[in-house]
């Protein structure tokens, strides 16, 4: 088994508001060489680093807006966050909480922040990855999976720290989320010289964002807090050590290798689809959703 080398250490970009309640830096895609085809099967990540929120009485975030052939994942580390759609889906996403939300054939979809969170505000912090889905299931049926922190696999790493299992598998340990195709997506919480070694296929888009703390990558990459690692596809095995205690997300996927043709919210194989999608939200059959 050879080593999966460190293609590139990103840091953040300058952050930019998603509506009035997120404050995020884009990393995928970006021009970094993180475009989507590159990241495919990840074909967005916005990370909301730690930000603090005045208490307002109207929480803040997103209105209502149409998603069409992916899949949205939102990871909470600090604040919660209330969504709803035009199926009659809802709910609330707790600290340390994940929402996997299948948009397919299309939602209409709103998220903000939690109204009794709101309130008092505080810092917030999140990750909201979309996932590509293949040309045969971006029709389906829309679907969630609301996951709790308490539903996820824990790997003990004794006193290195621990692996949080949302998606795919750790060491034979697999997390509870149901993937169209295989996808792996984790959180290794790591104490101050705590290590932990990772082994992904070699053809798997793979690659970290570092949350809390600091790490060093293969024993040489040092990586500190909100810098994303891009992993070369050769080799399938690396370690991470915390230079202090940490917190680092790690995702890795199969690549789809279809046609990707974004157009805002709407993520297809082809111009015809995407022309199609408007022409569905325009008139009417992603359903109704107040704002």
């Amino acid at each position: 088994m050879t080593t999966k080398k460190v293609e590139i250490v990103v840091s953040p970009k300058p952050a930019h508001f998603v509506g009035d309640g997120f404050r995020v830096h884009n990393f995928i895609p970006s021009a970094y060489r993180l475009d989507m085809k590159r990241m495919d099967p990840f074909i967005m990540l916005d990370y909301n680093s730690k930000f603090h929120f005045n208490g307002s009485d109207k929480p803040r975030g997103v209105g209502v807006h149409p998603h069409r052939g992916f899949e949205t994942v939102t990871i909470a580390y600090q604040g919660k966050v209330e969504h709803h759609d035009s199926s009659g889906g809802g709910g609330v996403i707790g600290e340390g909480d994940v929402q996997w939300m299948t948009a397919a054939r299309g939602v209409l979809h709103k998220e903000y922040h939690e109204t009794e969170w709101s309130k008092t505000g505080g810092i917030f912090q999140m990750v909201q990855l979309w996932v590509n889905l293949p040309a045969k299931d971006k029709m389906s049926k829309p679907k969630y999976q609301a996951i709790k922190s308490s539903d996820m696999k824990l790997v003990d790493l004794g006193d290195n720290g621990l692996i949080e299992v949302i998606a795919g598998e750790y060491n034979g340990n697999k997390g509870p989320a149901f993937t169209f195709t295989p996808v792996n997506m984790m959180n290794a919480k790591l104490k101050t010289g705590g290590k932990a070694d990772f082994n992904f296929p070699a053809q798997y888009n793979t690659a970290a964002l570092v949350i809390e703390g600091s790490i060093t990558v293969n024993g040489t990459e040092k990586v500190a807090a909100d810098q994303f690692v891009l992993f070369e596809n050769k080799g399938e095995q690396f370690t991470i050590e915390a230079g202090e205690d940490a917190i680092v997300l790690i995702i890795s996927g199969e690549p789809l290798n279809e046609p990707i043709f974004p157009h805002g919210p709407f993520v297809m194989n082809t111009r015809e689809e995407i022309m199609q999608a408007f022409e569905d939200f325009n008139t009417g059959k992603f359903g109704y959703l107040e704002d």
